[in-house]
């Protein structure tokens, strides 16, 4: 309490209404997300929705985007709406095929429509091959045209598991992410 009987409050928010003040509140949360498909002979290697040179590509429903995956994940982790199977079931003969980038436009779309805004995301691609560092320019612009922020809030990274696992020998490629998405809420105080 301050001398002149004002009583001190700890949260920025308390203060306004104790002053009798406008106030705006930013609720921030993040969500983690996780994809991984196996490489096969005879399909496209896309990640981020660029296509990669390779001889082997990813299995899946659909164009198996494993990168656009961890992120629709991540994002809908971050509001607590379900995951990417819920929402995109491989069961479903519309996503047969489809291009991810369409599956994460939609996450992004279903997010706003709630009010939140994506903040940043980061991800990290486990892969032996190919070298990913020439491609992760593309893959951050394109991602950031999908989720409608900045490409210097979109970061991506390559790395490999030195050999070990089924990534290790080159079986697969997994993705690892987070995103971090805000919503404002203000109100007056009474």
């Amino acid at each position: 309490m301050f001398p002149n009987g004002v009583r001190v409050y700890h949260r920025p928010f308390l203060i306004a209404i104790a002053l009798g003040m406008r106030y705006t509140h930013r609720m921030i949360r993040t969500g983690i997300g996780y994809d991984s498909h196996r490489l096969v002979e005879g399909r496209k290697l896309i990640l981020g929705g660029v296509e990669i040179a390779h001889e082997k590509g990813l299995l899946g429903h659909s164009d198996a985007d494993v990168l656009a995956h961890a992120l629709c994940d991540a994002l809908l982790g971050a509001v607590a709406d379900g995951d990417i199977g819920q929402h995109f079931p491989d069961k479903d003969p519309q996503w047969k095929g489809a291009d991810s980038l369409r599956l994460l436009a939609a996450v992004v779309a279903r997010l706003h429509a709630a009010g939140w805004q994506i903040v940043n995301t980061d991800a990290t691609v486990i892969a032996e091959a190919p070298k990913l560092a020439p491609h992760i320019p593309a893959m951050r612009q394109r991602l950031a045209e999908i989720m409608q922020i900045p490409m210097d809030c979109v970061s991506v990274k390559g790395k490999t598991n030195e050999g070990m696992d089924a990534t290790g020998r080159r079986e697969g490629i997994s993705v690892m992410a987070i995103a971090t998405v805000q919503k404002a809420a203000s109100g007056v105080a009474p």
